[in-house]
């Protein structure tokens, strides 16, 4: 999955969160491969990595339909422990999502966060046992403020984006710290603010954010481009990937995402073979 060259590949997912029984994750995946199967733009999987990431009870479903599909959809996990095994009662192993064929796991969710406290510290501890355990971690940064500029270029943001900016990067920090440099990492940048929200961050903020976490950020300019992409996440849909003009390596969808339709719309949109 990670690209060889400090050119970024474009990357498209999904978290189904809690929303779905198990039979409807069945059907949704079963939808969703069947459209990438028949879609007549046979390359858009040779262009972008696509993931879906199920409740844990599901993974094991998903995993045997992707493998069965034989399409290169990464099945990914919405949280591991820190550990591997030991005396932890309800937690989830990555020693044993690895094992059950999960790819990536998501870490430091804001819910996690805001929920059960967990802390930038707890993300960077669980960030180091998904790679220990050959998993991509992909983990969730953003602020907690909304901007007060209403402002629609990126100049117009420029105190917002640096202050959003400084405590991503402050969160970013002990994950990159804590896994090997060569090590593959997603950054999904998810303005608390926005999740669940209407409408997304608008397209001139996030630039101006992303453009910011890049530049000041030590830890990621130390590793290289190509090892650290960064997905936007936050009320993402279709013509959004778009106007952030390259800014992000991606999108991280929510519940727009849930329809397998709209789910592919938008993977023509992250690889530019779009005909809408």
């Amino acid at each position: 999955m990670a690209p060889a060259s400090d050119k970024r590949r474009p990357i498209l997912g999904v978290s189904t969160k809690m929303y779905f029984t198990l039979s409807k994750t069945r059907s949704y995946v079963d939808e969703l491969l069947t459209l990438l199967a028949a879609d007549d733009n046979k390359s858009i999987t040779d262009k972008i990595d696509l993931f879906v990431c199920p409740d844990t009870l599901s993974l094991p479903s998903v995993v045997e339909q992707v493998h069965s599909a034989g399409l290169p959809l990464l099945p990914g996990a919405q949280d591991c422990a820190d550990t591997d095994y030991g005396a932890f009662t309800g937690f989830t192993s990555p020693a044993v999502l690895a094992d059950v064929g999960a790819r990536l796991v998501e870490v430091g969710h804001a819910e996690r966060r805001r929920l059960l406290g967990e802390t930038d510290a707890t993300t960077a501890a669980k960030a180091k046992a998904a790679v220990k355990n050959g998993l991509i971690p992909l983990v969730c940064v953003g602020e907690i403020a909304a901007p007060e500029s209403d402002a629609t270029e990126e100049e117009g943001f420029r105190g917002a984006a640096a202050a959003a900016a400084s405590t991503v990067i402050a969160q970013i920090a002990p994950v990159l710290e804590s896994v090997p440099d060569d090590a593959e990492v997603l950054l999904a940048y998810e303005p608390v603010w926005a999740i669940g929200a209407a409408q997304p961050a608008s397209a001139a903020y996030v630039r101006a954010v992303v453009s910011c976490i890049r530049d000041k950020s030590p830890a990621i300019q130390r590793r290289g481009a190509a090892r650290t992409r960064i997905l936007y996440g936050g009320s993402a849909g279709p013509g959004l990937f778009e106007q952030l003009g390259g800014a992000v390596d991606g999108l991280f969808l929510g519940r727009f995402g849930h329809d397998p339709k709209q789910f592919l719309k938008t993977a023509h949109e992250v690889a530019g073979t779009s005909s809408w």
